[in-house]
């Protein structure tokens, strides 16, 4: 009897743990537009995010591309877990996978719009 109140007390300890660590997740939202994001600097606090962006009427499908801050950043520098589910078109919204970020500074943009790229400042 003692085991068993022991393995639902560790599970119960389990339960508690999933359910910390995914309201420790946030979702950065962001929005496209013609030739731009709307938001062109974020600071966020280390931790671990999921991007969501929507493409308010850019004509083609856009994307998301996330950094670490550097002079000539390369297909190799992504953060791979940042790209989107899929590439979406006007009045679609798509996520990234979970990103976790250290202090630093980042850089994102889309490289299908294209736009600019805007900082993301993690303090």
């Amino acid at each position: 009897m003692k085991r068993i109140k022991i393995l639902f007390a560790v599970a119960g300890l389990l339960v508690n743990f999933a359910t910390l660590a995914q309201d420790q997740v946030k979702t950065v939202k962001l929005e496209q537009t013609p030739g731009e994001f709307k938001t062109k600097t974020l600071k966020v606090k280390p931790g671990t995010y999921v991007f969501e962006v929507t493409n308010n009427d850019v004509d083609h499908e856009v994307g998301f591309v996330l950094a670490p801050k550097k002079a000539n950043i390369e297909m190799d520098d992504h953060i791979k877990q940042a790209y989107l589910s899929k590439t979406i078109k006007a009045g679609e919204t798509a996520s990234s996978k979970e990103v976790t970020l250290e202090k630093g500074e980042y850089v994102y943009f889309c490289p299908l719009n294209p736009t600019p790229q805007y900082t993301l400042i993690v303090e």
